[in-house]
This record gives structure tokens, C-alpha cells and sequence, in this order.
């Protein structure tokens, strides 16, 4: 997809195109991407939607996820993945950056950057990777009310309302917020770090809404299966840190060997090839914006 090349899609077609997914009878994949190269493979993979993390994002940075980059900075690198794809992505905006008014500004942004979903989460700042220890949450209250401004400015996008409760208040206090922040507009609920299939299935039993789960590595939740998750009601499952982790320890082979034999030759095999490179980005159709400019050949083994 070359984005100056063809037209793209509005924001409220990609919130619609997302919703569909949603409400689709197969549970909805989202896997995390935390650049536009990692959007695109997925993209070819056949994912039909797209996340960005916050803890990606950041790492992909040099930072920890402790609520350190800006809503600009956030709607600027999700703004080059729907570029890049024209598929709908969920936006971890984390607390919403600040209060009610930061929460706006960050919606609208959001909004600007053609981002078919956000999720906001309860937790304080300086906020947490949800699978840690420590954790605290503001009160139900005050999530409510940025979830309400969300719906005020930005009533186009869909909400996933995030609560971490269960590690901080426990399961039935997370239910309790859940059920509140679908009645103050949310359309979607992520609880956090559930750490069993009666969990996820007790949430099912008492939230009407459709339900989002994590499937992180290294995290409390084990490891459950797409289908798994949606046979214990769940609607949506995401991946959020894979595609960093990955790319970061392909880095970390590629660079040793290197380092240690003075050639990158052994680990060609495990490389993506000049011309699927050229496939992935559409390189061939930016070319062909100017008549004048020759299509680059390659050879059978590029």
C-alpha cells in the first residue's frame, strides 16, 4: 500500500472497518507493531487490524514504558502505520497523557492521525507495564471521566477502556470498574493481567460488552491460544510487545555474528531479500509517480 500513491481511507471508514472486525463471529487478532515495517509484514501476513503499544513504542526509543513520550509523539508514529497499512489500529494512549483536558487534546490527535481505536487505562502516573508489581489506579471516577470527554470530542473513535484492577484490587473491584466505565460510553473492556481461564470467563459472565485480551509474553496471563480466548468469551486478543521483541533479538544474532566472524554472510538466510524488501514497501509503484525515472531491475537473486 503506497499511501501517496492511493487514496486512503477516512477515519470514522477505518473506526467502522474496526467495529465490523469486532463484532465479526471469529475473534479479532490485533498484532502489535511498533514501526511501519512491522505493520506492513503483518499486513501481508493477513491481519485485518493493527496495535500500537505503548511499552513498544517507547522501548523502540531507548525508553521505559513510565510514561515518558508525549500524545504528539504517540499520534505521530501511529499516523505512519496506518500510512503505511490503511488498517484500522488500536492506540494504547495509557492514561491519556494527563488530565481531562491532555486526555481531549490527545483524542482529537488521535482522531487527526485517522486511528480507528484508543485504549485508556486507570492506572496513576507515572503508570506501569501492566504485568508488573506496584501498580496504582486512580479512582473509577475520574477514568470516567475521560472515557465521557473522549466521547465528547472524538465520537468517532472506539473506546477499550483498560483496568488493572485485578492485580491491585482484585477481581471483583475490576469487574465493578469495568461495568462502570461501559456506562460512562466505553465499547470495549482490557482487563489487565488476568491469571486464569475462571477469570476470564467470569468477566465474560458479567461484562456486556466486548471483551479484549493480552497475550504478552513473559507476563501473569498464560498462554492461551486465539481460540482458547474466544471459547471463554472474548472478543478481541492482542499482541502487543512481539514484533519488538523479535526484531530486538534478530538485531542482537545478526550484530554477534558480525562482530565475532567479520561477515553477516552465515545469516543471510534469515534476512528479508532486496526484492521483498522492495515488494513490502511498494517501491516499484512510488517509481512509477514520475514516467521518467526507469523501474530499477534485479536479478533473480536479490
Amino acid at each position: 500500500m503506497a499511501w501517496v500513491v492511493n487514496k486512503q481511507s477516512t477515519q470514522e471508514e477505518l473506526a467502522n472497518r474496526f467495529r465490523a472486525l469486532v463484532e465479526a463471529p471469529e475473534i479479532l487478532q490485533i498484532p502489535g507493531a511498533h514501526d511501519a515495517m512491522a505493520a506492513l509484514v503483518a499486513k501481508e501476513t493477513g491481519f485485518s487490524a493493527l496495535y500500537l503499544s505503548g511499552a513498544a513504542y517507547t522501548a523502540s526509543k531507548g525508553l521505559p514504558d513510565l510514561g515518558i513520550v508525549t500524545s504528539t509523539e504517540v499520534a505521530e508514529r501511529a499516523r505512519d502505520l496506518v500510512r503505511a497499512t490503511d488498517l484500522p489500529l488500536l492506540v494504547d494512549i495509557d492514561t491519556g497523557f494527563g488530565g481531562v483536558l491532555n486526555v481531549a487534546r490527545t483524542a482529537v490527535e488521535m482522531v487527526e492521525a485517522n486511528v480507528a481505536a484508543v485504549q485508556i487505562e486507570d492506572q496513576q502516573l507515572p503508570k506501569k507495564c501492566g504485568h508488573l508489581n506496584g501498580k496504582k489506579l486512580v479512582t473509577t471516577e475520574e477514568l470516567i471521566q475521560k472515557i465521557k470527554v473522549i466521547k465528547e470530542v472524538a465520537p468517532s473513535l472506539v473506546i477499550v477502556a483498560r483496568t488493572d484492577a485485578r492485580a491491585v484490587e482484585g477481581l471483583d473491584a475490576a469487574i465493578e470498574r469495568a461495568i462502570a466505565y461501559v456506562e460512562a460510553g466505553a465499547d470495549a473492556i482490557f482487563p489487565e493481567a488476568l491469571q486464569s481461564e475462571e477469570e476470564f470467563r467470569l468477566f465474560n459472565s458479567k461484562v456486556n460488552v466486548p471483551l479484549l485480551a493480552n497475550m504478552t509474553e513473559f507476563g501473569k496471563t498464560p498462554y492461551y491460544s486465539a481460540e482458547e480466548f474466544a471459547n471463554m468469551g472474548f472478543q478481541m486478543v492482542i499482541y502487543p510487545v512481539t514484533s519488538l521483541r523479535v526484531a530486538a533479538k534478530a538485531y542482537e544474532r545478526i550484530f554477534t555474528l558480525i562482530k565475532e566472524t567479520g561477515s553477516q554472510k552465515e545469516g543471510l538466510s534469515n534476512m528479508q531479500t532486496r526484492s521483498e524488501l522492495y515488494e513490502t514497501i511498494s517501491y516499484h509503484a512510488f517509481e512509477e509517480l514520475d514516467n521518467g525515472i526507469a523501474k530499477t531491475i534485479l536479478s533473480e537473486d536479490q
